[in-house]
């Protein structure tokens, strides 16, 4: 048996992996948080997202695509790339279902996880923020990364 890493976790024993319930997630994502954050929940979502992303650092966009996919979070794909910026798309039926079920959907973590990763990735200040289109049932989401605020460790 091969060790995990430190973003696996064991199986349980004797069972397939869980498959989490749409129902079950919007209830603590779309209900619960909101609740308990009230007119907070957008800034601190952004930041639990920086802090995700700290906990589990990435090293490119296509591991972002493949972190969205197994979080759950719905498929993310890169819409273009320019100098300092990335312009990406989130999807899927999760998305589809926040934007129809909700009336004031909340995207903040995940705009807060990729502003972390690209900081990281281009080691540049980096912030992103989310346009919602419920017509589309889709979700972009822009990073833009100054050059010229180069971060040190």
């Amino acid at each position: 048996m091969r060790p995990l890493s430190k973003h696996e976790h064991p199986p349980l024993k004797n069972e397939e992996p869980a498959a989490v319930p749409v129902f079950a997630y919007e209830l603590l994502r779309d209900v619960l948080i909101p609740e308990l954050l009230g007119g907070d929940t957008h800034e601190i979502s952004y930041w639990a997202g920086k802090h995700i992303a700290r906990k589990f650092p990435l090293l490119s966009l296509d591991e972002a695509i493949e972190f969205f996919r197994e979080a759950g979070w719905g498929h993310l794909h890169i819409v273009h790339e320019k100098k300092n910026e990335f312009l990406l798309e989130l999807s899927g039926d999760i998305v589809e279902r926040r934007l129809v079920m909700g009336s004031d959907p909340c995207f903040r973590l995940e705009a807060g996880f990729l502003a972390e990763q690209v900081q990281s990735m281009k080691q540049a200040a980096a912030e992103a923020f989310e346009e919602i289109n419920k017509k589309h049932g889709k979700v972009t989401l822009v990073v833009r990364w100054d050059h010229k605020a180069i971060l040190t460790d």
